[in-house]
């Protein structure tokens, strides 16, 4: 499923599309965003996405003026495989001083440091996978630090769909594709990209309409 959210200039979140393909290729992705081009959406100040490069492609045919951010949580997943589960936990506080340092400046000295880290113990392929895309990892600096937490990761889109996995998991498949789109699409209704909340520090004090879903915050 290609999904995408958008995120207002008010902070309001809106669902734009949900679109069933057989895989999440340059053709897909710029048939997609051609389509939502023709409907009238501007080109978008800044696009996340997770590690698909068939996103990255399609938003450089439609729209190449777009800034591109890589999600955090993604990567430091791909990270994490490429560490021994004992050490886990070390390499978890480490990659999240990288990602919620307060500057760039920070995030490269971090990032070396996990490096170092890695190579004294042997993990060169997670030494080496911190600086793939780089560039892509830290656009947000680039945007007001108050819309950080939202910039870093896909956490909008990943969220709702963490609970339709459940039911997806129960129920085996679908029969009918029609049918598992229009379940997506109800789950990001019904989660919190849909009914607006207002945070404080992060922290939820006012929601407008009542959901049985709650959006995770986002982190590393």
């Amino acid at each position: 499923m290609l999904v995408l959210i958008a995120g207002l200039s008010d902070g309001h979140k809106v669902v734009l599309a949900v679109q069933s393909v057989h895989r999440e290729s340059t053709e897909n992705w710029s048939r997609l965003l051609r389509d939502l081009k023709a409907r009238g959406l501007r080109c978008p100040k800044l696009v996340m996405g997770d590690g698909h490069l068939g996103l990255w492609a399609g938003l450089r045919n439609i729209y190449p003026e777009a800034d591109e951010q890589r999600c955090w949580n993604h990567r430091i997943v791909n990270l994490l495989d490429r560490v021994p589960k004992r050490y886990e936990r070390t390499a978890v506080e480490l990659l999240r001083k990288v990602a919620y340092a307060p500057t760039q400046q920070e995030a490269e000295r971090e990032k070396a440091a996990f490096q170092r880290w890695c190579r004294r113990h042997g993990y060169e392929d997670a030494a080496r996978l911190i600086d793939e895309d780089w560039e892509r990892m830290v656009t947000f600096y680039r945007y007001p630090r108050e819309r950080w937490t939202h910039l870093r990761t896909t956490n909008m889109v990943e969220s709702p769909l963490a609970a339709l996995r459940l039911h997806t998991d129960a129920a085996k498949r679908f029969k009918r594709v029609e049918n598992d789109t229009a379940v997506i699409w109800k789950m990001l209704l019904v989660a919190e990209v849909w009914h607006e909340a207002t945070y404080v520090d992060g922290v939820r004090v006012q929601q407008h309409t009542s959901t049985s879903n709650e959006m995770d915050r986002a982190a590393a």
